[in-house]
């Protein structure tokens, strides 16, 4: 039991980097001891836990269930030792925080003041911005950040699965030819955030089927506040946080566009510098503001 437990430990980390050797430097181990551990882990369940290529590692269905229930265990004994050392006694201190630009115009701030409210003596700084910070250079205890995360010596805990839309204002919508597959959104207006050269990809909602679709944006942002304006005054299609335009598609200021087909979500983490000189309040924060974050990228009942 001890040896699974030690190797349930080391496979969130893998799952999380993404690669072995990014686990190793993160768990300060050696790559062949994360393997080891892996290897022992997949021999005690009977089941291969991850699929192997020398380009990347991908989950199987019982990886990605074992991966789950490892994540949650793992933040259950951070909790519990927190605990153990004192983390009961009141918080104090100053903590800085940076995320997105986009979840200042979401519930989230609200979640924030209420931890402020609690926790009086903790001087709390903010950055929301859509360039990522870095934690140690630019001074952040903690950093949430969306997407893939690159091989780092951070701390990491994956919080939610952000869901994505494609959307549309209605008079857009109204003015295009129908959508019937995904190559005919070439044609429409497109609003990106990012400079980087867009490529769309979609996964059939029923069959599962794989499309991906390059197009040319009519604008180019810099954060996702001014995308889903610009998609409101109906400028161009795009693909947002569902979060976002929840009261938009409620309200039918937004129609989701090619409704079968939905954009991959993507993953939503908390980092934090490994060695921190005050992890108790920072852990305390990501514990307290953790699940509402995970109850605000839920995806809605259809």
């Amino acid at each position: 039991m001890l040896d699974e437990l030690r190797a349930l430990a080391v496979f969130p980390s893998v799952v999380e980097q993404g690669s072995f050797r990014g686990a190793a430097r993160t768990l300060a181990l050696s790559p062949s001891v994360v393997s080891h551990h892996v290897r022992s882990l997949e021999e005690s369940v009977g089941v291969a836990l991850l699929y192997r290529s020398t380009r990347k590692l991908v989950l199987t269905p019982a990886g990605e269930r074992l991966a789950v229930e490892a994540q949650a265990m793992v933040a259950s004994a951070e909790r519990g030792l927190d605990q153990a050392r004192g983390l009961g006694e009141t918080l104090s201190g100053a903590l800085r925080v940076t995320m997105p630009a986009f979840l200042a115009e979401t519930s989230i701030c609200r979640d924030i003041a209420a931890f402020a409210r609690t926790h009086p003596e903790v001087r709390l700084t903010l950055s929301f911005s859509e360039v990522p910070k870095d934690l140690l250079d630019d001074g952040f205890d903690l950093a949430l950040r969306m997407g893939a995360l690159q091989d780092s010596t951070h701390k990491t805990r994956k919080l939610a699965e952000m869901q994505r839309v494609l959307v549309a204002a209605p008079e857009l919508a109204a003015s295009q030819r129908p959508l019937r597959t995904p190559e005919d959104l070439a044609s429409w207006p497109f609003v990106h955030l990012g400079s980087r050269p867009p490529a769309l990809s979609l996964r059939h909602q029923k069959h599962g089927k794989e499309a991906k679709v390059a197009y040319t944006p009519a604008v180019l942002v810099d954060n996702a506040a001014a995308m889903r304006g610009l998609m409101l005054a109906g400028v161009g299609l795009a693909t947002l946080p569902e979060a976002l335009v929840r009261t938009d598609l409620a309200s039918g200021r937004a129609v989701e566009v090619l409704g079968a087909w939905r954009v991959a979500p993507i993953a939503v983490h908390a980092l934090w510098p490994d060695g921190a000189v005050k992890p108790t309040l920072t852990l305390r924060f990501l514990d307290e503001i953790g699940p509402p974050i995970a109850a605000l990228f839920a995806p809605t009942a259809p």
